[in-house]
């Protein structure tokens, strides 16, 4: 990682001045001592979501019991080492939200998409949080998969694609471009402001001869055009920066779809990095379902097809192969997170990690009773939150407790209306 030599402390609204742009600093150790003397000494915090299209078989994830005393499931026991890292919830979903593979959508909106041509997306989780609080990383997010569509969406309900190889996001992450390039890319940004500036002056024109409705989505739009027009600055002053310093080799793409587990574990070493070194604080990862075989002992059959078993026993004992291989892999990547020292707390203690899917029964399309796993960002874990399966609680109340966390003061995010009853902060 770039070292940073001080010889003073700053404070937390240090800004860079240069070219033209004023920017504020992103959260950095040497801060530390400055923060520590005010009231709003808050660290740095993350959230990683780890979304899969085809669930997870919940008799095999949650456990029997509720709370704190639960017998470790079949798919807990590569996690055992953690339970106390994280938390089980169960008996939850996205209240309205249905329509099977189509609700992957919904996964970080809960919002009913369905499949009217007239529906209309919301904001994803991670975005909202980038659109608050990216502004002080290189990466306000990260959109990340093994296939382009995702769970991340803009404000106007435009899916994010995803950014599917570990080698291009290693090389944008921490591979310096020329100066030629950085010219280029400067050059790119300016024209962009420049757009937005002759935008808004003829949008100020017209807002003389609007009626008071009009007026009003005007200003919406003007509040956009702001907000670009400040992500660009930021792009162009970051355009000028060094990239961190890793010391780790540029990833080998894995080319083989089947083997998707290989890919989870490839893209969350690169994940971590991007966290350890501040880079982005915002990341979604999707694991769409692969049709093939995954190349895992014992598993003869597809992914997908074993996803849609029916109950048959042979294809649930292949499909829960392929399903502890993945959480399996999810625990590698808290652990390695556990082990990065930030200022006498580990990257887990400020990162929040869900892993969670649309659907709760992928055999029959049901997106009820979400499998979800929840880690780290400084709750109070080490139990199973076991909620009521034919009446499920509200999911987007964890997604409520999480913005909190984050310190952005709402009540409500979607169908969200309260925090998540029995999670607390540490």
């Amino acid at each position: 990682m770039t070292n940073f030599n001080f010889n003073r402390q700053l404070s937390r609204r240090t800004v860079l001045r240069g070219t033209g742009v004023a920017m504020s600093l992103p959260w950095i150790s040497a801060m530390q001592p400055a923060f520590a003397a005010g009231a709003d000494a808050e660290p740095p915090r993350r959230f990683v979501a780890m979304t899969l299209g085809l669930g997870l078989l919940g008799e095999n994830l949650n456990p029997q019991e509720a709370g704190r005393g639960y017998t470790t499931s079949r798919y807990l026991k590569s996690v055992d080492d953690l339970r106390d890292q994280f938390t089980v919830i169960s008996g939850s979903s996205h209240p309205g939200v249905s329509g099977g593979h189509t609700a992957e959508a919904s996964i970080l909106t809960a919002n009913h998409v369905g499949r009217s041509s007239g529906a209309k997306n919301t904001i994803s989780l991670d975005q909202y949080l980038a659109k608050h609080l990216g502004q002080f990383t290189r990466f306000p997010s990260l959109v990340l998969g093994n296939a382009s569509n995702s769970p991340s969406y803009t404000e106007n309900g435009a899916m994010i694609p995803a950014e599917t190889s570990p080698s291009r996001i290693f090389q944008a992450l921490f591979i310096n471009d020329s100066p030629e390039e950085q010219t280029r890319q400067a050059k790119s940004i300016r024209q962009g402001r420049s757009i937005m500036d002759l935008i808004s002056e003829d949008a100020k024109r017209l807002s003389a001869e609007l009626g008071t409705g009009d007026r009003a989505r005007l200003d919406d739009y003007f509040t956009s055009v702001r907000q670009l027009e400040l992500r660009l600055a930021a792009s162009e002053a970051w355009s000028h920066r060094p990239k961190p310093e890793v010391d780790a080799p540029k990833p080998v793409d894995i080319r083989d779809s089947r083997d998707f587990v290989g890919q989870q574990e490839l893209m969350s070493d690169v994940i971590r990095l991007a966290l350890r070194t501040d880079s982005s604080r915002f990341i979604t990862y999707h694991l769409g379902g692969s049709g093939g075989v995954v190349p895992i002992e014992g598993v003869s059959e597809g992914y997908h097809t074993l996803s849609h078993h029916g109950r048959d026993e042979d294809k649930m004992t292949q499909l829960a192969l392929v399903e502890e291989a993945i959480v399996a892999s999810w625990g590698d990547f808290l652990r390695g997170l556990a082990e990065i020292k930030e200022d006498g707390e580990t990257l887990l203690d400020r990162t929040s990690v869900l892993l969670t899917s649309n659907l709760g029964n992928a055999s029959s399309h049901d997106n009820r009773n979400m499998p979800v796993l929840f880690a780290g960002g400084g709750f109070q874990h080490g139990q199973h939150l076991a909620f009521d399966q034919r009446n499920n609680y509200p999911l987007p109340n964890l997604f409520v407790s999480l913005l909190q966390r984050h310190g952005l003061e709402m009540d409500r995010f979607a169908t969200g209306t309260t925090t998540m009853t029995g999670l607390k902060f540490s």
